[in-house]
């Protein structure tokens, strides 16, 4: 009974239906006409107008096998009937008998996915002059403007729903946020200083190795949970969130990356290029950031004897970051998949990773109006950073 409430509740607030049952028994001369939900086993009235004292209100039920509308509910067409006692269809029927009409209309009313909801009928216990294509059409433009309206609240319902879960995802979001840039940010922060001061210790070479070690791993989780942060509010909400200002330190951003990432590698080589010409209007953080990513990418995928080059420019209107490395090349299958999240390039052991980097590269590079590309041959592969300045 739950469900029917709920159906007679969804007619009851469409404005039009009281205009629309009026407009019935005006134009057809009729007493009494409704909107009734038809199930398998039940007919409920859910909006009636009643100028003949037939006795039923919203809610009233009727024995389903007593009433014209079961049959429609089972071959779903119309039935019309100007007058009892002279159609042969119906003279005998023990419906008109048992209710006491001669005049009777009504029309299915179906959904849009198909499922039978009830009908629009009206009832007389005078003959009228019902089956003309005036009368008729408007009956079906009322039973299909209904059905417009039913199913148009569900759609609003549905979308009200998903409005409340993605709220839910918001408040699961902003924790998981909280929890990863605080409860696991911190620990590793505070490993990482110790590392440092381990190094800048005089001692034993074995403490310098597990001091370099320690520093090394702390880098990895650091970045780690920095691109989780940043997928977490990509992809949750937030997006990545830029801080652009005309900076005149870009260089000196760059050169801070590849120290930074020359001590996590002390065996590797890196190479630079800097043709950077006055400020570059960008978040200079998210540009390190990217660098960051190409550059530990280049380092840990590339060949390991060569060198990896780094080279930085910029014009009037645009800023390009390049970082190359020499190896083998990325299979287009790999390549077609490389900027999304959570995809990686052929993992061999001790390389670790979520393959969340160069997605979030891609997405910074987006949020500047930019692009990221990749170009990959036998002798070397280059990721390109591009962000307009204009």
């Amino acid at each position: 009974m739950e469900n029917i409430r709920a159906d007679i509740d969804a007619i009851s607030r469409i404005e039009a239906v009281t205009s629309i049952l009026e407009v019935v028994c005006r134009t057809t001369n009729m007493g009494f006409a409704a909107i009734a939900r038809v199930t398998d086993d039940k007919w409920i009235t859910c909006a009636v107008r009643d100028e003949i004292a037939f006795g039923l209100v919203p809610g009233s039920e009727l024995k389903l096998e007593t009433t014209i509308c079961n049959e429609i509910r089972q071959h779903r067409s119309p039935v019309v009937i100007d007058h009892v006692a002279r159609d042969e269809n119906f003279v005998n029927h023990h419906t008109p008998a048992m209710y006491g009409f001669q005049s009777y209309i009504s029309f299915p009313i179906t959904l849009k996915d198909g499922r039978f909801f009830g009908t629009l009928c009206a009832i007389d216990p005078n003959p009228a002059h019902l089956k003309n294509t005036q009368i008729m059409g408007m009956f079906r433009l009322f039973a299909d403007l209904i059905a417009f309206h039913l199913d148009a609240q569900d759609r609003l319902a549905l979308s009200e729903l998903k409005l409340i879960e993605e709220r839910k995802t918001a408040e699961l979001r902003d924790q998981f946020i909280a929890i990863l840039g605080h409860d696991l940010g911190n620990p590793v922060g505070a490993i990482l200083n110790v590392a440092q001061m381990l190094l800048r210790i005089p001692g034993d070479e074995r403490i310098k190795r597990l001091a370099n070690i320690l520093q090394n791993s702390s880098y990895r989780m650091k970045a780690l949970i920095e691109n989780i942060l940043d997928f977490a509010r990509g992809r949750l909400g937030e997006g990545i969130i830029l801080n652009r200002s005309d900076d005149d330190s870009v260089e000196e951003a760059l050169n801070h990356v590849i120290t930074e990432l020359a001590i996590v590698w002390p065996d590797k080589v890196i190479n630079t290029h800097f043709e950077i010409q006055g400020s570059v209007n960008s978040d200079i953080k998210r540009v390190s950031q990217v660098l960051s990513n190409l550059l530990g990418n280049a380092l840990t995928h590339g060949k390991k004897d060569s060198p990896v080059t780094v080279s930085a420019a910029s014009t009037e209107t645009e800023f390009t970051i390049s970082v190359t490395n020499e190896g083998k090349p990325i299979a287009d299958a790999i390549r077609d998949k490389l900027f999304l999240p959570f995809s990686r390039g052929e993992v061999v052991p001790n390389q670790q990773g979520l393959g969340l980097g160069l997605y979030i590269a891609s997405e910074i590079a987006h949020a500047h109006g930019g692009t990221l590309d990749v170009i990959s041959n036998m002798q070397e592969t280059t990721f390109t950073f591009k962000i307009p300045l204009t």
